[in-house]
């Protein structure tokens, strides 16, 4: 194998390991059970001062 067939294969598995990367983290994103997280943390910019809602 040639230093330029190594490079080629290592650039398509990057592809390959950002597109399972990607679509993992959306995949965690909206899962069920931290739609009650996310949207706790939506709330933090309407807030008052004290912290509380």
């Amino acid at each position: 194998m040639s230093l330029q067939e190594i490079s080629d294969i290592a650039r398509e598995l990057w592809v390959v390991w950002l597109i399972v990367l990607f679509v993992g983290i959306i995949i965690w994103a909206y899962r069920p059970r931290n739609k009650k997280s996310f949207e706790d943390q939506g709330k933090i910019p309407f807030r008052d001062d004290n912290g509380e809602s």
